[in-house]
C-alpha cells in the first residue's frame, strides 16, 4: 500500500467524505442517505463545530475520524469526543485506523485537550482491541446513559441528526 497521509479535512473535501460517512452509518445499521449525510457534514465543516481527519493514499480516501470539542467541568479543561472512526473495508487491518487514532491524539494535544473519549458497540471487538493496543483505557468507573430527547425525522434536509 502506498504511504497513507492523515490530514484535517475542509469544505472542499465534502464529496470525498460523504461515501465514507455513509458507509460508517451503514456499519451501524442505518440506511444509506447520502443527501442527508452531505447536509450534515456540510454544516459541521461550515460551522467548524467538529474536526474531521481523513486518511488518504494515492488520492484515495481510506477512512476518517470525527472529533467533537467539549469540556470537562471537573477539570475545567478542553476535551474531545472521538465520535466516529471508519475505514473502508478494503483498507482495514492495514494500519489506517491506528494512523487516524494517532492523528486524533496529536490534534487533541495541539489543541491543549486533557482527554479524548470514545465509545463503541459492545459487539465491536475488533475496534476494542485496536483501542486497547493504542493505549486507550476502558472506563471501569462510570456507566454511560442516554436519553432520547427527539427522534430525528427521516428526511433529506441534512440538519436533523440520527439519535
Amino acid at each position: 500500500m502506498p504511504p497513507v497521509v492523515v490530514r484535517q479535512a475542509g469544505p472542499a473535501d465534502l464529496e470525498v467524505i460523504v461515501p465514507l460517512f455513509d458507509g460508517y452509518r451503514q456499519f451501524y445499521g442505518q440506511p444509506s442517505e447520502r443527501d442527508r449525510v452531505r447536509g450534515f457534514l456540510k454544516e459541521r465543516l461550515a460551522q467548524g463545530d467538529s474536526v474531521l481527519l481523513i486518511a488518504e493514499a494515492d488520492g484515495l480516501a481510506l477512512g476518517f475520524t470525527q472529533l467533537y470539542p467539549s469540556f470537562s467541568s471537573v477539570s475545567m479543561a478542553r476535551i474531545f469526543i472521538l465520535n466516529d472512526l471508519f475505514v473502508r473495508p478494503e483498507a482495514r487491518r492495514s494500519g489506517v485506523a491506528r494512523l487516524l487514532l494517532d492523528a486524533a491524539v496529536r490534534h487533541g494535544r495541539e489543541a491543549g485537550a486533557i482527554r479524548l473519549s470514545l465509545s463503541t458497540a459492545l459487539t465491536n471487538t475488533a475496534a476494542q482491541a485496536l483501542y486497547a493496543a493504542a493505549g486507550w483505557e476502558r472506563d471501569e468507573v462510570f456507566c454511560v446513559y442516554h436519553f432520547t430527547v427527539h427522534q430525528a425525522p427521516l428526511t433529506t434536509s441534512g440538519n436533523a441528526e440520527q439519535v
